[in-house]
């Protein structure tokens, strides 16, 4: 999305979903009719995403919809299994699998990242030394996100650098090394500022541990036991699986000009900040589970449940890999979003885990995600 990809690449506001505090609204009665949701998909398109496909479970009732399409070239429909990139939203996966190790006792949230990766996060003025594992999931670190170093942005998120760069390989490590060539944002603990290089560092912490890739351990701890057959860790490989709709992007600085198809990608450039691919269906599936409890004890999910204020945000604030967004109605969901070239997802849940929705657009300079939640959880 231009600034926004580029700036926050796999986290799209980095806040969940911003939404605005307009009113007047009341909480959706259970069962509603999703008139207000339906609404808010269609107005998306209407501003210029090509097309969003979205699901809800209410209870036990599943609802789903789409609007617009998903290939401009052929112009074919959007489906309701489609299966895309959803960016940050792999925060959420990798602070489960981190917070599970604590419940085991394999590790302390309170434990230095120095201890995990020692030499890893210095010069600068950064030190691994005063940075915890807690600060590195609720972004109180003070680490450069690395999707903001203007080389990257040039090379990744502008149309020249894309084309020529899409495919190439980047590792945890190189990612890091981008941030460490930057100051500190702030000193540890101190403020908040996302930054997708605080969830590189987690991942290389779950490697460290458990001496398997994030990828292994989100696998064999969350995608199996919850049967999410959507769900994958991609790696390197640039392809998207069937069924799923084309992912479009400006490539500029502005959300005008042409549009190209950025399907395509080697998503090693996300990491264990932003690689994952799903559908609306197992992020419904996965976030009611955590919420419920069917992920992590008691202790564990009170911890990442425990949030901090979001940078000026007067609707958000940020767990452990979660954040807590309060609606107009007064309804607070909780959840996570992401952005990635092409794509800008959104996953919330209400507390009890019984009211959950995702959704995805296949466009990433336009939309207003928060209308959404909002037309979802305050409409009727």
């Amino acid at each position: 999305m231009a600034v926004a990809v580029r700036t926050a690449l796999m986290g799209a506001t980095a806040v969940a979903v911003t939404v605005a505090l307009a009113g007047p609204a009341t909480a959706a009665p259970a069962g509603g009719n999703h008139a207000a949701t339906r609404q808010a998909l269609k107005a998306a398109v209407e501003d210029g995403v090509p097309g969003v496909t979205a699901t809800v479970k209410d209870g036990g009732a599943t609802w789903s919809a789409t609007a617009g399409v998903g290939n401009l070239r052929t112009g074919k429909g959007r489906s309701t299994d489609d299966r895309y990139r959803v960016g940050s939203i792999t925060k959420t996966f990798v602070a489960t699998v981190l917070l599970q190790l604590e419940a085991e006792g394999r590790l302390s949230l309170d434990d230095t990242v120095e201890k995990w990766l020692p030499g890893v996060v210095q010069g600068n003025g950064n030190d691994g030394a005063r940075i915890t594992i807690r600060q590195l999931m609720n972004h109180t670190s003070g680490i450069f996100n690395y999707t903001a170093d203007d080389d990257f942005g040039r090379t990744y998120f502008l149309k020249d650098g894309f084309f020529q760069h899409r495919y190439d390989t980047k590792t945890p490590a190189d990612l890091v090394a981008i941030a460490m060539s930057h100051k500190p944002n702030f000193a540890p603990g101190t403020s908040w500022s996302y930054s997708n290089t605080n969830y590189v560092l987690a991942g290389m912490v779950i490697q460290k541990v458990t001496g398997h890739s994030y990828a292994t351990e989100i696998r064999h701890r969350v995608i199996d036991p919850l049967k999410l057959t959507a769900t994958s860790l991609p790696g390197t490989k640039a392809t998207l699986p069937s069924p799923s709709s084309r992912a479009y992007g400006k490539l500029a600085e502005t959300a005008t000009g042409p549009t190209y198809d950025v399907t395509n990608l080697n998503p090693s450039i996300a990491s264990s900040a932003g690689e994952l691919i799903s559908d609306s269906s197992d992020l419904d599936r996965f976030y009611s589970a955590l919420l419920r409890g069917k992920l992590l004890p008691a202790k564990q999910l009170k911890e990442m449940k425990t949030t901090v204020a979001a940078g000026d945000s007067p609707t958000t604030r940020y767990g452990l890999g979660l954040a807590d967004i309060t609606l107009p109605c007064g309804v607070h969901v909780w959840g996570h979003d992401g952005g990635i070239h092409g794509s800008q997802s959104a996953a919330v849940t209400t507390a009890d885990g019984r009211h959950s929705l995702a959704f995805n657009f296949n466009g990433d300079w336009s939309g207003d995600a928060g209308a959404v939640v909002v037309g979802e959880f305050c409409g009727t």
